[in-house]
């Protein structure tokens, strides 16, 4: 048996992370790492959501899709009705406050990005860099160093995925931090795969990037997401659990 961690890490994206076609509405890359205690993880997230699915649906066969909410695409579609929607929605955000996890996110800003690097740039490859370098690093206050974590990627393609994955082993081979090969290690999860993790992981991301875009705006999903950033002793999140780049 492996020396597995008390944790894992589920990580989704928003925005594109092409830099030749920039969207003037999302011009942003934004790679969000949830880090979960595993009892958490089995005991409160998990019952949670698929108790969500039980009642709105009446099976949990549904994969909750930040996208397909938002334009209530089907099997969404039932959100087409406001007062189903709105009761919808407020249980979602209530089990995203309620869920215990700690946020990294990693965003790319691509006008800027591709002004100081071009368009060849990765923008998927620096974000995973910075995310990864946090989640250890939060990882090695937990007392988890040396215990292996799976960080869980949800699959986009055949050669994307083999890209993804030789950059998280570069990551992991010229990494200077003491510890952090030895802990972090990748799992590749078909779309198929009905991870509440994944799904949650996919809820947080967008509204980050929202946020980012138009700080001034009321937007409640962020305020939900404040408080599971990680943060400095003295509170602070941008650098520790928000890194925004350039």
């Amino acid at each position: 048996m492996g020396n597995f961690g008390e944790y894992i890490v589920y990580v989704d994206e928003s925005g594109d992370h092409g830099l030749k076609n920039i969207n003037s509405d999302y011009p942003v890359f934004v790679l969000a790492f949830c880090i979960i205690h595993k009892r958490d993880y089995l005991t409160q997230i998990v019952p949670k959501i698929q108790e969500l699915k039980f009642r709105y649906f009446g099976h949990d066969m549904v994969v909750l899709h930040e996208a397909e909410i938002r334009k209530s695409r089907k099997p969404f579609d039932i959100l087409l009705n406001p007062n189903v929607r709105r009761d919808f929605l407020s249980d979602l955000s209530d089990i995203i406050a309620n869920s215990p996890f700690i946020l990294v996110a990693s965003c790319i800003m691509k006008n800027e990005f591709s002004a100081r690097h071009g368009v060849d740039g990765n923008p998927y490859h620096v974000a995973m860099e910075f995310g990864l370098e946090r989640v250890f690093m939060e990882l090695q206050a937990l007392g988890q160093s040396g215990q292996l974590t799976h960080v869980v990627f949800e699959q986009r393609g055949l050669q994307e995925d083999q890209a993804l994955e030789l950059e998280f082993r570069r990551i992991k081979d010229r990494s200077r931090m003491e510890g952090l090969a030895e802990t972090l290690d990748i799992v590749m999860a078909s779309k198929k795969v009905n991870s509440a993790g994944l799904q949650l992981a996919d809820m947080v991301a967008r509204p980050i990037g929202r946020h980012l875009l138009n700080p001034g705006q009321p937007n409640r999903a962020y305020d939900i997401l404040n408080g599971k950033f990680r943060r400095s002793r003295a509170g602070r999140i941008q650098g520790w659990g928000l890194k925004v780049y350039p």
